[in-house]
């Protein structure tokens, strides 16, 4: 089972996703001062700890840098807390979640087309 993580631990990963499943805690840095975070060295550095401890990145030492690989995609990440919502909102019921997303108009005609156009494409697989 894929641990949840907290938002500030998923915009760490997020980076790592970005960088191809691989970041460079320089890089991370970098990537998080671009976007407007003023996030401490130790903050940073306890948060890809957790992510280590939790098993969604692996930390490997390249010289005296640290460079963090995530083992968890981020499609089998959002898969994983997709089944979560679905359990915990709609007790397994895909049907129910798409329902909402409907009804409260946020899935558009351009998002159900683009739907149906794959499902007819995987079901005639």
């Amino acid at each position: 089972m894929i641990p949840q993580v907290s938002d500030s631990e998923l915009e760490l990963m997020k980076i790592v996703w970005a960088g191809g499943g691989t970041a460079r805690y320089a890089g991370i840095m970098e990537e998080l001062a671009a976007a407007g975070k003023g996030w401490q060295k130790n903050t940073v550095i306890t948060l890809l700890s957790r992510l280590v401890e939790k098993g969604l990145l692996r930390a490997s030492k390249i010289g005296r840098r640290n460079e963090y690989t995530a083992l968890v995609t981020e499609a089998e990440y959002q898969t994983a807390q997709t089944r979560v919502l679905l359990n915990k909102l709609y007790q397994g019921d895909a049907r129910g979640l798409v329902l909402t997303l409907l009804r409260q108009d946020l899935f558009s005609a351009g998002d159900y087309e683009e739907l149906r156009e794959f499902w007819e494409k995987e079901r005639d697989k």
